[in-house]
């Protein structure tokens, strides 16, 4: 199991929101599989992060947005380094992972390496992006195809007139 940030958060043992920054005040009780707890504070993390997982030193980037501290037992076991800090946690039986970091199987290393460390050792390796630009292509294809854009341009004014 993977939980990404709120995810990560709620496989802890509870979510403390003391001044309500995440909507009413309130301490929630977690999934309780991962030992940590976690308090809302003022001052969202925003940020674009480089680093390597813990277990095969694979590149991974992505960026944090969150409210959250973390404390406890778990983050002792990281899953990634990130910028010289431990970050996010993996469970003593290693079938729980967590971490804040999103877009983390978005450079191809790390998403081998992660799959991999879940148990998908002869996995296909994956290039996110390099597939991302293939399906924005392709769906640029069918729209020049299929769609009159000199038409919808003028449907909403941007001044371009429709050729007919």
């Amino acid at each position: 199991m993977l939980g990404i940030c709120g995810g990560f958060q709620m496989l802890g043992e509870w979510v403390d929101d003391p001044d309500g920054l995440e909507g009413k005040h309130e301490k929630v009780a977690g999934l309780g599989l991962l030992p940590l707890t976690t308090r809302m504070v003022a001052g969202k993390q925003l940020r674009n992060v480089i680093g390597s997982t813990v277990a095969e030193g694979a590149t991974v980037t992505g960026y944090e947005i969150h409210n959250g501290v973390s404390e406890g037992a778990a983050l002792s076991s990281p899953l990634f380094n990130i910028e010289g800090r431990p970050e996010g946690a993996i469970s003593e039986d290693g079938q729980i992972f967590g971490t804040y970091l999103h877009g983390l199987f978005d450079h191809p290393d790390a998403c081998h390496a992660l799959l991999k460390q879940l148990g998908l050792a002869d996995g296909e390796q994956s290039d996110y992006q390099a597939h991302r630009e293939r399906e924005l292509d392709r769906l640029a294809d069918m729209l020049e195809a299929h769609v009159d854009i000199e038409a919808v341009i003028a449907l909403i004014g941007v001044g371009v007139s429709p050729s007919r």
